[in-house]
């Protein structure tokens, strides 16, 4: 296929090093012709790289190289080019100029793709005199290294060209997912669901960023925690992509900004590209401060309150055979003694429930996180009328470990209905389901671009699958009796719930019912 790529900025460097190395021919344009040259050097170092790495062979670099034709402007006759890929700067104006002369110079058989993030496939199209031949084409950053592509057909893109979109990535060697003309696709929306749950758990004072970034790594297994990823990707950006959304889902609850973010935005504190985000960065910054050391009195006895609940029950089971394994003292019986720490195993529930509804000593109950860590890292939740003492012993007695073993990381936070990782985790969930239930993506779809596009361990149906519907829908219920409607049970996690599905089934649609 003789592709022609319209800006030669990072993207569209990026994406004419991808197709040409999958052995299309690929023009390179941009207004500036100095960018061009710049890229085509890009490109070249970036295989020579390949190379050295024994990734590439020579003959297969030389073969690349040469099917990369430079342009002197983008809008240069082309009869033999099939596709146009756009990738210039993130504005309608400047899009629909382009792909207005794009569609006076190239024959009417060429399909035009947008690589854009934000904006609406749709009312690009609309600009042109033709809107059906385009659709969108959205890759990710680094292009090569990023291998998921979100097919976008606008309101009129003609039926053919999906399939024809996919089919070329894929031929490329990455994964293709059809995602609605809806704001932030796919990607970008379900991304949603980490970010604007912790911004809520920080305002709520829960745990300061380093603790919850902390619990998003060692209990959710997430490579990177939510408010390191605000400072990599940048927090104006952040805070944009999650306006927009909100504002282009007609003001979702579940979908709802921070107060925290605009003040900070304003007063340049981005992250790692203005040196100051929620951590600092640069020569002599400090990062995040290191975990306090664990102190406290680790053989003072614990009493695990029994809560026979099937979502607690074996924690409960684990914890107790841990701890004692540890050499701890653990109590069992009716209730505790004078001196032990209580530990109340949480799903969806704050402590101080269980503190009111059964009596227990409210100085000295705790809450411990049911949900299995990714890694040596357990959660002590403290409420209001927790003792300091009682606290720092609990933790203590927490961080033990068997024979002689690598102590446990222990995280403090504030007592909350359920906990952070669980909040987190729902959120993620919840947002997930709620784009399969308006038939946005497919279930396989969403999951494949959350854990290919953002790395998570899971994606959020899957995610949702492993805690299981019924458990789920517990947790959702628990946290909604808060009074924050971001937290209402999603109808796809209901109906399964209700039905035995699983959280990944698509199930049955009334067109399957026809014909």
């Amino acid at each position: 296929m003789r592709i022609r790529i319209v800006g030669a900025g990072a993207m569209g460097r990026g994406i004419a090093q991808w197709a040409a190395s999958a052995g299309h021919t690929v023009e390179l344009a941009d207004v500036r012709p100095e960018a061009v040259t710049e890229a085509l050097d890009f490109v070249a170092s970036m295989l020579d790289r390949a190379v050295a790495k024994g990734r590439l062979s020579s003959a297969d670099r030389d073969g690349a190289a040469a099917r990369l034709v430079p342009l002197a402007e983008p809008w240069a006759a082309g009869p033999e080019v099939e596709l146009v890929i756009e990738a210039v700067r993130e504005e309608l104006a400047t899009k629909a100029e382009v792909f207005g002369r794009l569609e006076r110079a190239l024959p009417s058989s060429a399909v035009f793709a947008t690589n854009t993030s934000s904006l609406s496939v749709t009312r690009i199209a609309a600009t042109l005199q033709d809107p059906s031949r385009l659709a969108g084409l959205h890759f990710f950053n680094p292009v090569p290294l990023m291998r998921i592509v979100e097919v976008v057909p606008g309101a009129a893109t003609r039926p053919d060209i999906p399939a024809l979109l996919t089919e070329l990535v894929e031929g490329c060697g990455h994964r293709a997912v059809t995602v609605a003309d809806t704001p932030g696709f796919l990607v970008n929306h379900a991304g949603r669901g980490l970010v604007t749950e912790a911004l809520a758990l920080l305002e709520e004072s829960v745990a300061d960023p380093a603790e919850i970034d902390r619990i998003a790594r060692d209990v959710l297994g997430l490579r990177m925690g939510p408010f390191e990823l605000m400072d990599l990707t940048g927090l104006d950006v952040t805070a944009a992509v999650i306006d927009s959304i909100w504002a282009g889902f007609r003001y979702e609850d579940r979908l709802r900004p921070s107060f925290l973010t605009p003040n900070r935005v304003v007063a340049g504190l981005h992250g790692r590209k203005t040196g100051r985000g929620w951590y600092a960065y640069g020569d002599g910054a400090a990062g995040p401060a290191p975990e306090s050391a664990v102190g406290g009195d680790a053989e003072r006895p614990v009493f695990l309150v029994p809560g026979g609940r099937p979502e607690t029950v074996a924690y409960e089971e684990a914890l107790a055979g841990s701890l004692e394994a540890a050499g701890a003292r653990v109590e069992r019986g009716a209730g505790p003694s004078a001196r032990a720490v209580v530990l109340v195993p949480v799903w969806g529930t704050p402590v101080s429930a269980a503190v009111a509804e059964s009596g227990l000593p409210r100085e000295r109950t705790f809450g411990v996180e049911v949900l299995p860590a990714a890694g040596r890292r357990r959660v002590l939740a403290v409420t209001a009328a927790g003792d300091p003492v009682a606290a720092r012993d609990a933790r203590a007695v927490l961080a033990r470990a068997a024979g002689g073993g690598e102590p446990y990381a222990v995280s403090v936070v504030r007592d909350t209905a359920g906990t952070v990782a669980q909040r987190l985790l729902s959120s993620v969930v919840a947002v997930g389901c709620s784009i399969a239930e308006r038939s946005l993506a497919a279930p396989a779809d969403i999951d494949l671009a959350v854990t290919t596009g953002l790395g998570y361990p899971y994606g959020p149906l899957a995610w949702g699958e492993r805690v299981g519907a019924a458990r789920l829908l517990g947790l959702q219920r628990s946290l909604h009796t808060t009074g924050d409607p971001r937290h209402r049970p999603t109808r796809w996690i209901t109906e399964r719930a209700a039905l035995g599905l699983a959280v990944t089934d698509p199930g049955t649609a009334p067109a399957d019912c026809l014909g």
